[in-house]
């Protein structure tokens, strides 16, 4: 099944992660973005409690991001240096379209925060897979600004927690597979035993 470019599965085995910084015009449009989305929201859910939102930062909107996200850094780490600031500012005007994922877990229900925070890693995953079934490419990003409590407030408050920065658009350069973990190292059949 797996030769068949057509299968369901083949399209899966050719993901790529892209590099954000790489990606150039187009990216989807009004409608395909909300189809992406559509399927992002179809993602396992103990509870239908749907622990995750999803939010759109237009090309209009970026400028506005960066000088969240730079102005946060700057309140961290005054210290901080030219360049620092320069990638940051970057950051945010990477990629023709960019979606905020945010974990938001009901702390209030009988459901574990972590199986919550799974659906919302899951959610975004799903998010990808569509992006890249519409024939984009997209990159999943966290990093400092991921962990910023002020840049966070920008899209909602505790105890959410940015999820990543999902960038998408056309790949500006051929995308290169990496390694994959040996199949025998990370799969293993259970023998009845404890460790």
């Amino acid at each position: 099944m797996l030769n068949d470019r057509s299968s369901p599965l083949s399209l899966l085995a050719t993901r790529r992660s892209g590099r954000p910084r790489d990606m150039v015009a187009p990216g989807p449009d009004d409608a395909a973005l909300s189809a992406i989305l559509d399927i992002a929201l179809r993602t396992p859910d103990h509870g239908k409690l749907a622990p995750w939102r999803f939010v759109i930062v237009g090309t209009e909107q970026r400028t506005a991001l960066a000088a969240v996200i730079t102005t946060a850094y700057r309140a961290e780490r005054p210290q901080a240096a030219r360049l620092e600031i320069e990638a940051l500012d970057s950051f945010a005007h990477q990629a023709p379209a960019l979606v905020v994922a945010l974990s938001s877990p009901r702390v209030e229900s009988h459901i574990p925060v972590w199986e919550q925070e799974l659906s919302a890693g899951a959610a975004c995953m799903n998010l990808i897979h569509a992006a890249h079934a519409s024939g984009y490419v997209a990159g999943w990003l966290t990093g400092w600004a991921a962990y910023s409590d002020a840049v966070r407030d920008a899209f909602g408050s505790a105890p959410e927690r940015i999820a990543g920065f999902i960038f998408i658009g056309s790949p500006g350069q051929p995308l290169e597979d990496r390694a994959r973990p040996p199949r025998d190292d990370r799969v293993s059949h259970w023998d009845g035993k404890h460790p």
